[in-house]
């Protein structure tokens, strides 16, 4: 065959086929050959990074696909692992030669390697809050693809790396094996054990533990092989004395001797603090029972035939784990005085804790249980096992459909961070997720380095960059659900806390100039404002202003406050400003004056803003005197007929020659269609009949444009006038007083 010949002129042995295509039919056999013979040439020559012939690593990771008894596309996915790069039209040629659902695997490898750079940054970071992402890359890697199986070939790929480096010379460490090795023991020893695949996790432990401990990996093992002759004929005779006593008691079990790793032993050590002679389960054993009675008479047994070490039996089936595992575990001393470690559960248990919602690893890792991460991971453990079992394949992708991870997804940052959020997000939920000050400042981003829309879904495994300005704040169209710019609550939240705050803010700057401005109207600019604000009612001056803001103290009011504070108040002069009666009635005959008599105080409403010859009424408020409203005032007729006792009869005074300054606030609403100068064109309305605006607030909504002018007049036909010239400029569709 083309393969062989090719291998054996690149230095390397002919592939075992028997053992690529173990378990396959001939057709599949066939496809493997054809696989191969292609790859021959593309990979001629070829060398990954780490020095390994392409070739090579890709029979190496076939071989251990094949040894999880993995499916004939795996197997072609493992061997076809590098061609994604070498290819012009890689999903196209793929698809032809091995079929799309080969392409697609090997799609997802090429989707995988590419976060080799991050991960492996992230695994060697020192850093408490990047080493504490390995979780999330776990969940990453998983989120990613839509088949598991992709997963199980990057496992295959990593370990048959690391056997690679275990047989270099030891005086000669391949470059980047420690880099490897610390991101193979934090990122997909952990993810093969959650996947249930514990030869693989135990072998990229132990691997990757010899390159980042030599020193006590080689203790460790000495320790192990010295006493390993002596250590499986002791686990022989025990499960040959269990089993006698056993049989004896009438329970029928399957004892086994468990197996320990070396970097199981070390991390027993360093947990617990432990000598290697004081970690019990080097030698250990595993019995399964068909009913739970049967697990304590086991126990009783194991107790009565070897002295039981105090302190160091549990009863997770009285009292499971919080994963649910349930086992009884001990720890006796043997007839040589040695521990020996016993696990004592029925088939039902050990079924659960191998593929199981309380999976084994949850409790090793310390993990919590009950999420529906966690639930679906154990869907995907159980296909495992499951695999040889279903022979339908449309039932076995179905099955692969449903453990989808799609309630998350996993986005970089430009420096390799990993960010989860929910499906559906958008880069304006990924720039709050960073930080706050980045998602008000968000004016753009990229995905994978092309511009994009704000409001673009996000997917797995894309990089993300946000485009900030150095001023400005976020939008309120953001807040549109209709557009949607965000779909996690956090962003949503502090774009509203951001407009509450410029509100304040807003309302704050306001009254502060009106107050100043009132003050020095007044001829009072050097008064105290503290003083002023404490007349008024107010606890310091940021109260007042917020209320002068809100239009909740008027001009009068501060002129009554303001002269109060600088001399006693003289009688009235002349009849100007409110007349305000003290009943509805019509009895006019006790009028009095509202500037400098009595101390009343009176304020023009700020929600209607009253202005001459509009037909008035007054409410009485609690501590800030009389609010003048207009009749039709929505706001005042509720107050009216809730407190209709407050309620006071109130119109405008004899406009005396002092008074033709008098201005008052009005608001203008003004609904036109958006176009470039709309703003500048009506500014120059009001500024031809000289009126003073003092605030102007726009929005625009799908082309139409919403004004509202805040300006000062003397008096109605002002305003009537204005609103006549503004209806006239092109594009208003409307203009009203408000």
């Amino acid at each position: 065959m083309v393969s062989v010949t090719h291998a054996i002129s690149q230095g390397d042995t002919a592939p075992p086929i028997e053992l690529l295509a173990a378990g396959l039919d001939e057709v599949e056999r066939g496809r493997i050959e054809a696989a191969l013979d292609w790859i021959a040439t593309l990979y001629e020559g070829k060398a990954l990074g780490t020095g390994e012939s392409t070739w090579t690593h890709a029979i190496g990771a076939a071989l251990i696909s094949a040894s999880l008894r993995l499916d004939v596309e795996t197997r072609l996915a493992a061997l076809l692992f590098a061609v994604w790069d070498m290819l012009e039209h890689p999903g196209e040629e793929l698809g032809k030669r091995f079929g799309p659902a080969v392409a697609g695997l090997v799609h997802g490898l090429h989707r995988l390697n590419g976060l080799r750079v991050i991960t492996r940054m992230t695994a060697t970071a020192s850093a408490p809050e990047i080493r504490a992402q390995n979780e999330v890359l776990r969940k990453m890697l998983l989120a990613m693809v839509e088949d598991i199986r992709v997963v199980l070939v990057r496992l295959a790929s990593r370990t048959q790396t690391l056997r690679y480096y275990a047989d270099q010379p030891a005086n000669q460490p391949a470059a980047g094996c420690i880099e490897i090795a610390r991101e193979s023991l934090d990122i997909y020893a952990p993810l093969a054990n959650r996947l249930g695949v514990w030869q693989i996790k135990w072998e990229l432990e132990d691997l990757s533990f010899r390159f980042i401990e030599p020193e006590t990996y080689k203790r460790i093992a000495r320790m192990l092989d010295e006493r390993r002759v002596e250590r499986e004929q002791f686990i022989h005779d025990a499960i040959e004395r269990l089993a006698n006593e056993l049989a004896a008691a009438g329970v029928k079990a399957e004892i086994s001797g468990r197996p320990k790793h070396i970097y199981s032993i070390y991390n027993k050590m360093r947990k617990k603090r432990l000598d290697f002679s004081q970690v019990f389960d080097i030698r250990a054993l595993r019995v399964l029972v068909g009913e739970i009675k049967d697990c304590y008479t086991v126990l009783g047994v194991v107790h009565q035939i070897w002295q039981p070490i105090p302190k160091e039996f549990d009863d997770y089936i009285t009292k499971p784990k919080g994963n649910n595992y349930q086992s009884l575990h001990t720890a006796v001393l043997a007839g040589d005085g040695r521990a020996l470690e016993v696990q004592i559960r029925t088939q039902a248990m050990h079924k659960h804790a191998e593929l199981g919602v309380a999976a084994h690893w949850r409790y090793k890792e310390g993990a919590r249980s009950g999420s529906d991460y966690d639930e679906k991971i154990a869907l995907l453990r159980k296909l495992l096992s499951w695999r040889d079992e279903v022979a339908d394949a449309a039932h076995w992708a179905e099955q692969y459909k449903r453990a989808s991870l799609d309630d998350t997804l996993y986005v970089l940052t430009p420096q390799g961070r990993v960010v989860d959020l929910p499906r559906g997000a958008t880069p304006v939920d990924f720039a709050y997720r960073l930080h706050t000050d980045l998602g008000h400042h968000c004016r753009g981003a990229k995905i994978d380095g092309h511009l994009v829309p704000l409001n673009t879904a996000l997917e797995n495994g894309q990089t993300v960059e946000i485009v900030a300005a150095k001023e400005g704040g976020p939008s309120r169209d953001w807040l549109d659900p209709r557009q949607a710019y965000v779909a996690t609550s956090r962003a949503r939240s502090k774009i509203r806390q951001y407009f509450a705050q410029l509100d304040e803010e807003e309302l704050l700057a306001r009254g502060r100039s009106f107050v100043t401005r009132e003050m020095q109207r007044d001829g009072h600019a050097q008064a105290n404002i503290d003083g002023l604000a404490e007349r008024l009612g107010f606890r310091n001056a940021e109260a007042l202003f917020l209320a002068a803001g809100r239009g909740e103290v008027g001009p009068r009011a501060l002129q009554v406050a303001l002269r109060e504070g600088a001399a006693p108040p003289a009688e009235p002069a002349a009849e100007t400003g409110f007349v305000v009666g003290r009943s509805r009635s019509g009895d006019n005959s006790d009028k009095i004056l509202i500037v400098g008599v009595g101390k009343l105080m009176t304020s023009l409403s700020r929600c209607c803003k009253p202005a001459p010859p509009d037909a008035i009424e007054g409410f009485v408020t609690r501590g800030r005197g009389i609010s003048i409203h207009r009749i039709d005032c929505g706001d005042f007729q509720q107050l009216a007929r809730a407190h209709p006792e407050r309620v006071i009869a109130a119109e405008w005074g004899e406009q005396g020659a002092d008074s033709r300054d008098a201005l008052y606030q009005v608001d203008i609403n003004v609904q036109a269609g958006d176009r470039q100068g709309l703003l500048r064109d009506i500014s120059d309305v009001l500024s031809r009949e000289k009126l003073n605006v003092i605030a102007v607030n726009s929005l625009t909504k799908k082309g139409t444009a919403y004004m509202r002018f805040t300006m000062e007049v003397r008096g109605i036909k002002q305003v009537q006038r204005a609103i006549t010239l503004i209806r006239e400029v092109p594009g208003v569709i409307d203009a009203q007083r408000r």
